[in-house]
């Protein structure tokens, strides 16, 4: 198991490993409908669209051109940072940046510490040597960083140990680890990356320690027809979020990406993500997550699989 998770975090988040790469010839410029191209679901892009990316452990965006952004997810326990320099090597060579989330516990759920054991050895530097040794394996890599700690600490599905943590708390420890980041690795943009849930501003660390806002986007059929009732839109689901997030003056991100529903509520959304919209004037880039869920979603919908392309084999 433990090696699994060593190959898993880096790697897997690169797509260098997937046993399914999807291979386009001729995908380049920013013009290209590499969705047609790909027959699959990915956003729209043109040469008005902000910059593009991908979490793409299925290595569906191998070969496209408009992908410019690699996402990579890596728990700061239990994973072999030497594999970095891999997805450092992959990305560079189609001129992609690196978006590095580190999430500050070990994939093995068993191996997990509660919240509050994992907030006081934070705060008491117990844990200042996994996230030194996180940077410092980064401080070498040749491709421009952004490193995203702790995601999604205002959800309320507990799905996040930190995500437990009262704001105050949160604020303390992500301060703490981005000093510590910042000593290997002063040059890299620190994201902070909340759901976009009501009362996350409670948890912004400050200016000093954010170079740029991420936000979580997803829209699912299924959830819209129980909860809304009807379909949900790109720019409705991302309004909220972006609003909250829009008077601390910081370029915002879509961290994370994802749609699923039948033909038309995917067209819709794949058409608007990447399209600039008047209500979003701070967003730069959207970053599409092409996986399946991790976690179950509410109302009993099951686990939504955002993935673009079809893998008929799993």
């Amino acid at each position: 198991m433990k090696g699994l998770l060593k190959l898993s975090a880096v790697l897997l988040g690169s797509g260098i490993i997937s046993g399914a790469v999807y291979a386009a010839s001729g995908v380049s410029g920013a013009s290209v409908d590499s969705r047609n191209l790909f027959h699959d679901k990915r956003p729209v892009i043109t040469a008005d669209s902000v910059t593009a990316g991908a979490y793409d452990p299925n290595g569906d965006y191998t070969n496209d051109a408009n992908s410019k952004i690699e996402h990579l997810f890596l728990p700061w326990e239990d994973v072999d940072l030497a594999t970095l320099s891999a997805a450092d090597d992959y990305a560079g060579q189609r001129g992609r940046s690196l978006q590095i989330t580190v999430e500050p516990w070990s994939w093995a759920r068993d191996w997990r510490v509660s919240p509050d054991d994992l907030l006081d050895g934070i705060l008491e530097g117990r844990y200042d040597s996994n996230m030194s040794a996180v940077c410092s394996a980064a401080s070498k890599l040749k491709s421009p960083v952004t490193i995203r700690w702790a995601q999604e600490m205002d959800d309320k599905e507990g799905q996040f140990s930190w995500s437990f943590w009262k704001p105050e708390d949160y604020v303390k420890a992500y301060q703490h680890v981005v000093d510590i980041c910042r000593k290997d690795l002063p040059h890299a943009r620190y994201m902070w990356s909340p759901q976009g849930d009501e009362g996350l501003e409670a948890y912004y660390p400050g200016n000093e320690y954010v170079d740029v806002i991420g936000l979580s986007v997803f829209g699912y059929q299924p959830y819209d027809k129980l909860v809304v009732g009807r379909d949900t839109t790109f720019v409705e689901r991302t309004k909220p979020g972006y609003d909250r997030v829009a008077a601390f003056g910081k370029p915002v991100v879509i961290a994370e990406l994802g749609y699923a529903g039948n033909d038309n509520y995917v067209r819709d959304w794949a058409k608007e993500a990447n399209k600039p919209h008047a209500e979003f004037p701070a967003l730069t880039a959207v970053v599409y997550f092409n996986d399946r869920e991790v976690y179950p979603w509410p109302q009993g919908v099951g686990r939504p699989d955002w993935r673009v392309a079809n893998h008929p084999l799993d």
